[in-house]
């Protein structure tokens, strides 16, 4: 039976997301009215934001009308306009909680909120019951689905009217036991820029997931429209490891085209399609949006590139952090698989040139290794959204520091390293060259209050380099 009078309330069930909410019904002697999805007032009690796309209704003539129990690739919003049922919620989901079981009565004046994955079941009690329901995807036979049996021993749902007196289709009295369900998986994530020193990083971290995807340019052009590439829904996060780094030649016409393509075009259609389909967005900047006079980089330091790439970087940062749920990951002297500045010096030490190195640009390396472990610390435990610088730790040293050290680990003389300024070095350079930040070292007190401890620096190069 309908309450009137009700105060809007959340409460938590045993199943992890799912949400029982008490909605206020108001009623006189012409009848009721509800507002059944009031999204503001549902948001700020920590209802997930439905966006819904779809607003069903299943009515049911008879009393014992059963239906169920089916997991779908989207979240539910649930009540009922007429009548009353005895809903059931058994989580088919990979993880701990899967077979766990909730049940309650659903009238006018109860809504349920139900998350992707979790089984859903009803009964109808009462004749004429027109059960509803709002979902943030558009239905599709080419979803994928997980169905469990009604009377399945294992979870032992207390049907109020016993299963062989009730109303129910074939296909739901075929439907598995539980031991035999293949537990719905998580959402998607989509990693771009996959075959670079980060994307090879996120590959061995995320190794043996599924669920995750890896492109690059040849199999999705962040560049063009995104709408239609995949069917977002299904996702959960983007991490963006694709960029644009060649420094240099950004600032010839050709490459600052090239630049602003991909640090800046391709991320507002990243972040569009994640603000549409509420995704999180994972995107890797750089300190090169910084002018480097200032020792040691906070987040909220105003954005002062000096050259094409940093601006084009500082833009794509802007507008990634137009995403309602947005991590933005500042970092600095990227060490990875591939051609990078350890493995020339090391190489260099190996066929006996002697380098000179510039010593008046000074900062922290960042192994990709460590920056990948951030970004998935990050999705884990899902700390305020915003931006967060992160590089290995320790002592903030030059590029000259560190190839002496390069050629000390691999048994060489560091003292053939000779430091010079970066205007020295430069000098007869031919072509363009972009203006490099002084001080590029990174404040890491934000990151480390999440709980994640950033490796030493030089004991991640000792490692790297044996």
């Amino acid at each position: 039976m309908t309450t009137y009078g009700r105060e809007l309330a959340v409460h938590e069930t045993p199943i992890p997301g799912l949400l029982v909410i008490d909605l206020p019904v108001h009623g006189d002697d012409r009848g009721w009215f509800k507002e059944n999805w009031q999204r503001e007032k549902l948001t700020a009690l920590g209802v997930p934001d439905l966006g819904p796309v779809q607003n069903n209704i299943s009515f049911n003539d008879a009393v014992g009308t059963t239906r169920g129990i089916h997991a779908e690739p989207w979240d539910k919003f649930i009540s009922v306009a007429t009548g009353r049922v005895f809903g059931a919620w058994v989580d088919l989901r990979e993880g701990d909680s899967f077979g766990m079981v909730f049940t309650t009565e659903i009238t006018g004046d109860v809504a349920i909120y139900v998350p992707r994955g979790i089984g859903n079941s009803y009964q109808s009690l009462e004749p004429d019951t027109s059960y509803t329901y709002l979902v943030n995807d558009h239905w599709s036979p080419e979803a994928t689905y997980t169905f469990l049996n009604l009377a399945d021993e294992t979870v032992a749902i207390d049907w109020p009217i016993p299963l062989d007196r009730c109303e129910l289709s074939d296909k739901d009295r075929t439907h598995p036991r539980l031991a035999d369900v293949v537990p719905f998986g998580p959402r998607r994530t989509l990693v771009s820029g996959a075959d670079g020193q980060l994307g090879q990083a996120l590959r061995t971290a995320f190794a043996g997931q599924d669920h995750v995807d890896f492109t690059d340019v040849d199999t999705l052009d962040l560049t063009l429209d995104l709408s239609t590439a995949r069917h977002w829904r299904e996702y959960d996060t983007i991490i963006n490891a694709a960029a644009y780094t060649a420094v240099d030649l950004a600032e010839s016409p050709q490459g600052r085209a090239a630049a602003w393509k991909v640090n800046v075009q391709a991320v507002a259609n990243l972040a569009r399609v994640a603000t549409e389909n509420d995704l999180t967005l994972v995107h890797v900047s750089t300190d090169y949006v910084f002018d480097g006079t200032q020792e040691l980089h906070t987040e909220d330091e105003p954005l002062t590139p000096l050259g094409v790439y940093g601006q084009t970087k500082a833009a794509g940062d802007v507008v990634a952090a137009t995403v309602p749920r947005h991590y933005v990951l500042r970092t600095s002297w990227v060490i990875g698989d591939g051609n990078n500045f350890v493995r020339t010096m090391a190489s260099l030490a190996e066929r006996g040139i002697d380098p000179t190195v510039v010593d008046d640009q000074h900062g922290r390396l960042t192994f990709t290794e460590d920056l990948a472990a951030g970004i998935t610390h990050l999705l884990r435990e899902r700390p305020a959204y915003g931006t967060y610088n992160l590089s290995n730790d320790g002592a903030i040293v030059s590029w000259a520091d560190i190839a002496k050290r390069v050629y000390e680990l691999t048994g060489h003389d560091p003292a053939r390293v000779t430091p010079v300024s970066t205007a020295t070095y430069y000098a007869a350079a031919e072509g363009p060259i972009s203006p490099r930040p002084t001080h590029s070292g990174l404040d890491l007190a934000k990151i480390r209050a999440t709980g994640f401890v950033p490796r030493d620096a030089d004991a991640a190069l000792r490692q790297y380099l044996s």
